[in-house]
């Protein structure tokens, strides 16, 4: 007996749910374990972030499966020698079986910097403008911030929308229970986008640093005044 349309549904967005979250918790490992530096190809990091995917409990547990640089091939027809190396790819592909149906949740990566005008470019002519003309099936955008801060980053997306006269699909940030940095834009050919802007491991160091170094710098400014109160109370 088929399942109903509304089960498929409710469990497709299960399954979603789940991918965002094995993906978070490979970026949060490598966070943990500041294993990429900030000169990596993009794909070298989806390489690794897929990785722990793979090995994570989670993903044995919830049986799925991720593979990167996927080649998407629909359907046989008007093939010709050579039609393989012309398939689009994208970044990350998770699969689950289950009740004999096989859902698949697919992610785009692209590579940001708060100053770089045309990494931004590319996240929506190459990453976004892929899902909205459905040259890839819908799914979630992964932005890889290597530099700068994620609210003027995306403001400098949105300033780009803005100026080819697509207000109305601008990024605009959401509550998620995983992540802080996350966003959502509406488009009127394929409805919800999701974004997951990942920051930069070596960002949250540099931040820690430059945060002990105000409190020290506090702490610094205390003891020579407490010092100085008490050379004067001497004299």
């Amino acid at each position: 007996m088929a399942l109903n349309n509304y089960i498929v549904k409710k469990f497709r967005q299960a399954f979603e749910e789940d991918c965002i979250e094995l993906i978070f918790n490979a970026y949060s490992i490598a966070l943990s374990e500041k294993k990429y530096q900030l000169n990596w190809l993009e794909n070298d990091i989806s390489e690794l972030l897929s990785y722990y995917v793979n090995i994570s409990q989670l993903s044995i547990d919830k049986e799925i499966t991720c593979k990167t640089e996927k080649k998407l091939f629909s359907e046989p027809s008007n093939i010709e020698k050579g039609f393989a190396d012309k398939l689009p790819r994208i970044d990350f592909v998770y699969t689950k079986i289950w009740s004999k149906l096989r859902f698949e949740c697919f992610m785009e990566a692209k590579r940001l910097k708060e100053k770089d005008s045309k990494l931004k470019r590319a996240y929506i002519n190459e990453g976004m403008d892929r899902f909205i003309s459905t040259k890839y099936p819908i799914g979630c955008m992964l932005g890889y911030l290597l530099e700068g801060k994620t609210k003027e980053t995306i403001i400098g997306i949105n300033s780009l929308l803005e100026k080819d006269k697509r207000n109305t699909e601008i990024l605009i940030v959401k509550s998620n229970k995983l992540l802080n940095t996350y966003y959502e834009s509406n488009h009127s050919e394929i409805g919800l986008l999701k974004h997951l802007i990942f920051e930069s491991p070596l960002i949250t160091t540099n931040f820690q640093k430059v945060e002990k170094c105000i409190i020290l710098g506090f702490l610094f400014i205390i003891i020579l005044i407490a010092n100085t109160d008490t050379i004067i109370c001497i004299l």
